[in-house]
């Protein structure tokens, strides 16, 4: 049983987030893109320049080898990602709503490209921090990180101008199980007995049920048969993990919105649920 769960390929459906993504941003009205987003500070021209800089420094590093900005002194993951996230942003918000989607457009299969040829178990170009520190990722989360990434960014543009979309289970469903992959890190102070399980229920057509099992002095995902009873249980609905999982919403928030039995340690860890980097 690997701690990570079994691979989740999320390759096949970059065009179809991105062919999504795209629609949505043709339809929009000038004013459309100066609403405020969920990001703080970000309106959606911004979030738009943030997935461009997504799209172009997965390019630089994982097709041609290039570094990018380096960390400053003394400076951590978190507030390094927050720097040049927002310096990118500013540089971008002297370009047109066209020029960006036409990037995207350009872009997004020269990045599929780039992925279709990666050997998923192999390690990671960047390992995901939200799902173990001291262990390297394989290639295929961090790709399925990639594919939460864009798909997050574009509901939170949606949520901004008032247009669904990009809910249907096919594309949601893997966001939801790539984000509760974060679930053996998030439980890591919570020691228990070897065996001891936990069970986390994603209720909506996107959702399932997921089991985390204690082994060899950690937690790790387990399928579902080969567990035993859980001491703790979880149920959030798919809108809420989500939100959740990003930040988009609270822990308090989230947890008004979900219910929880059994071993309150495990379950108030379990709803911290993050999947980003803060």
């Amino acid at each position: 049983m690997t701690i990570f769960g079994p691979v989740i390929d999320t390759r096949p459906l970059f065009p179809r987030e991105r062919r999504a993504l795209l629609g949505l941003l043709g339809s929009l009205d000038p004013q459309d893109w100066e609403r405020p987003t969920v990001c703080p500070g970000w309106n959606v021209h911004d979030v738009v320049g943030h997935v461009l800089n997504d799209y172009l420094r997965r390019l630089s590093g994982g097709r041609d080898g290039y570094g990018g900005a380096v960390f400053a002194s003394d400076e951590t993951l978190p507030a390094y990602l927050a720097r040049v996230n927002e310096e990118f942003v500013r540089a971008f918000r002297q370009c047109s709503p066209q020029v960006m989607i036409e990037l995207l457009a350009h872009l997004g299969p020269e990045l599929d490209a780039l992925w279709s040829v990666r050997d998923l178990d192999a390690p990671a170009d960047l390992d995901v921090s939200w799902a173990a520190t001291d262990l390297t990722s394989p290639a295929w989360l961090d790709i399925a990180r990639e594919y939460t990434e864009f798909w997050v960014h574009q509901q939170q543009i949606r949520d901004a101008v008032s247009r669904p979309g990009a809910g249907d289970p096919d594309l949601l469903g893997p966001v939801i199980d790539t984000f509760l992959r974060a679930l053996p890190h998030t439980l890591r102070a919570e020691t228990r007995p070897e065996g001891t399980v936990m069970r986390f229920d994603v209720t909506g057509s996107a959702g399932g049920v997921w089991f985390v099992a204690r082994q060899a002095g950690r937690w790790h995902m387990a399928p579902g048969d080969t567990v035993d009873e859980p001491v703790a249980h979880v149920t959030m609905d798919q809108d809420v993990l989500w939100r959740l999982a990003s930040r988009g919403i609270t822990v308090e928030e989230a947890r008004r919105r979900s219910g929880t039995h059994g071993d309150l340690g495990l379950t108030s860890a379990a709803t911290t649920l993050l999947a980003v980097v803060r």
